[in-house]
């Protein structure tokens, strides 16, 4: 298991959008994926999850990734976050 903190750069923080996007990038590994955001744990793998996640600009998100393919999943999943979810 490894997991990696990231930072919401978009300026409307983790909508339904990059929800999505999380979720496709997460079900593209075997591992299982999981962010949490302030003591809330959530499954990335599933979208209903995400969406209640609460995260604003500048929020930190730790994304856990646990699997054989978690490295992947990590690097993967963190450049979607550094990018800004391609919205800005």
């Amino acid at each position: 298991m490894k997991s990696m903190n990231v930072i919401v750069k978009n300026k409307e923080g983790l909508h339904t959008r990059p929800a999505s996007l999380i979720m496709q990038c997460a079900c593209e590994f075997s591992a299982d994926v999981q962010l949490i955001v302030q003591d809330e744990v959530v499954n990335a793998k599933s979208i209903m999850s995400l969406i209640g996640v609460s995260a604003i600009q500048g929020s930190e998100v730790t994304i856990v990734a646990d699997g054989e393919d978690e490295d992947a999943a990590l690097s993967h999943l963190a450049d979607l976050f550094d990018r800004g979810f391609d919205e800005d």
